[in-house]
This record gives C-alpha cells, sequence and structure tokens, in this order.
C-alpha cells in the first residue's frame, strides 16, 4: 500500500514540475539546468572522494597540466593569429564583419572631416597630414589591438586630404 502511495506522490509532483517547467521562460530554465548541471557535478566529486576512488581524476589533472605546458610555447607563436582568429569569430558573432566595416567606410568624407579625424587644423601640409596619420594608426591598427573601422576613418582621410 506504501508503494501505490508513493507512486501517487511523485506522479503528482512530476505534473505540477511539469507545470511549471512550460510556464518558465527560456532563460531561467537554462539558469536552472546550470545549476543542475553543476550540483549534479558536485555530488559526484563528493562521492568519488568519500568512496576513495577519485586517484582517476588527479591522474588525468596531471596529464593535462603536462600538456598545456608543452603547448605554451606553441600558443605563444600563434598569439597573433589566435588573436585576428578570435576578433573574426567575435565580429561574426555580432553580425559585423570586416567586409561590412569597409563598406561603411567606403562612403564619402567630407575635407572638414578629414581634419577632424586626424586631429589637424585646416590647410596643414602634406608633411603633417602624413605624420598625424602614421602616429594613429600605430595607435589604431588592428594587428596592435585597435578597430578596422578606424584604421580605415583614418586612412580615408589621408587619402581624402592627399587626393591620392
Amino acid at each position: 500500500m506504501i508503494r501505490i502511495y508513493l507512486i501517487l506522490l511523485l506522479v503528482i509532483i512530476a505534473f505540477f514540475g511539469m507545470r511549471g517547467f512550460l510556464k518558465t521562460s527560456p532563460a531561467v530554465l537554462a539558469r536552472y539546468v546550470k545549476i543542475l548541471l553543476l550540483s549534479v557535478t558536485g555530488l559526484i566529486v563528493i562521492y568519488l572522494a568519500a568512496s576513495g576512488r577519485l586517484n582517476w581524476l588527479f591522474a588525468l589533472a596531471g596529464v593535462v597540466v603536462a600538456f598545456l605546458l608543452r603547448l605554451i610555447p606553441a600558443i605563444l607563436r600563434h598569439a597573433p593569429y589566435l588573436h585576428r582568429l578570435w576578433f573574426e569569430f567575435k565580429s561574426a558573432k555580432q553580425g559585423t564583419s570586416q567586409q561590412q566595416n569597409k563598406a561603411d567606410t567606403k562612403g564619402t568624407m567630407s575635407v572638414e572631416e578629414a581634419y577632424e579625424v586626424l586631429g589637424l587644423k585646416m590647410g596643414a601640409s602634406e608633411a603633417e597630414i602624413v605624420a598625424a596619420h602614421r602616429t594613429l594608426m600605430q595607435k589604431m591598427h588592428p594587428d596592435r589591438g585597435g578597430s578596422n573601422y578606424l584604421a580605415a576613418k583614418i586612412n580615408l582621410a589621408k587619402k581624402i586630404l592627399l587626393k591620392k
């Protein structure tokens, strides 16, 4: 008889759980799933530690650390390429690509805007324009952590002012 009551209790809990599950938003459900997964992982680790079966995990951690230490020179050698790939991935994920940035800068720019972009006064000489362009590009070049958009604007300003 007790089994029937327990099964009935489980069915009632499942019914109200499903009803609540269907009414909650996906963001809340995602948060609950993350909490559930972390809790289950923590309980498994605690169980393995209490039962003395955690040795394989420490051995695996040692192998992973040794592998990463041997991998660091290769990662550092390819860091600029990895950084560029990461930047392209993030920009593609956000829906803005380098082609869109280039398309945005192909529009027209007035001479006043070009002087303003380079930080010069009207009537600056060619040497001043080139020097201002060089210093700004050293700061804003994409290879040095700058923006493709700003670098394109700076190049466009120089092109307009030098009329080349």
